[in-house]
């Protein structure tokens, strides 16, 4: 019935995938803060068609509490992460392969969510690597596209470079790769933690995490993609390290991970000050 399940709706997957990778291509058409507005009807639009699909998924309709929304955030956060890593490839031929990349992405990260809320256990330990793969992937791609969206948020390898962001986009850069941290974080500790509210604890770190992570990156320029892929290194990490049961949380050593983080924030601001 699984099976059956699935073929059923591939054909509402598919539809889902043409549309967000048309509106991604589109996109590159699209300059200034109008891109920001794009990324974020995307966002909404993938997130509700998403709802959708795996809405039907159930085969038995027994979801008493319907699509957990967890499940909704990955295939999201994939579809904006390449609105604006498309940013990087210029108006072309190359864009033709971008886009289909795209959509396979987003293909697939929908086929392991259907996969999992339509099988009848729980999450495997199979479906757990393969979320956090993709957890990944899209990770990088969402803090390469927030750079390429954010004025100077790349630091160039030549030429005169900034040392610093404005302040407005330096906080536009930190608060984006938050969201986007804090919300694949949200969706890594479903995977292991049960209460909502250690979920959301769970997630807040990963975004500050990030957010210190991302200011301070930027603060030391960074060359272009090396930023992006050591914030993923960042998140893969900081996962790996905060992957515990619920009881940890009362273990000391999470109060250190607080106040190391708030030294961190504090630090990070200073450096940020004292460059300009």
């Amino acid at each position: 019935m699984q099976s059956r399940a699935l073929e059923l709706h591939a054909g509402a997957r598919r539809d889902l995938v043409v549309a967000a990778a048309g509106v991604i291509a589109l996109s590159r058409l699209v300059e200034g803060p109008l891109v920001w507005l794009v990324a974020g009807l995307l966002l909404a639009a993938t997130f509700l068609g998403a709802l959708q699909i795996l809405g039907e998924a159930d085969p038995v309709g027994e979801a008493s509490e319907g699509v957990p929304i967890e499940a909704l955030i990955t295939p999201a956060i994939a579809a904006v992460a390449c609105t604006g890593a498309l940013r990087l490839i210029p108006v072309g031929l190359l864009l033709i392969p971008a886009v289909i990349a795209a959509g396979w992405l987003i293909d697939r990260v929908l086929a392991t969510e259907i996969r999992m809320l339509a099988a009848r256990h729980g999450p495997t330990q199979r479906d757990r690597a393969m979320i956090l793969v993709e957890s990944v992937v899209v990770a990088f791609l969402a803090f390469t596209g927030v750079a390429a969206l954010v004025p100077n948020g790349l630091a160039e390898p030549a030429g005169p470079v900034p040392l610093s962001l404005a302040e407005s986009d330096l906080v536009l850069l930190a608060v984006a790769d938050a969201v986007v941290a804090g919300l694949l974080g949200y969706r890594a500790s479903a995977l292991r933690i049960s209460n909502l509210r250690d979920v959301l604890w769970s997630a807040a770190t990963y975004a500050s995490a990030i957010a210190i992570a991302a200011a301070a990156l930027r603060a030391m320029v960074i060359p272009r993609l090396v930023g992006p892929a050591l914030l993923t290194l960042v998140f893969f990490l900081w996962d790996a390290f905060h992957g515990a049961p619920p009881a940890r949380r009362r273990d000391p050593r999470w109060i250190w991970q607080t106040l190391l983080l708030v030294a961190l924030g504090v630090v990070v601001v200073a450096w940020n000050l004292r460059l300009r």
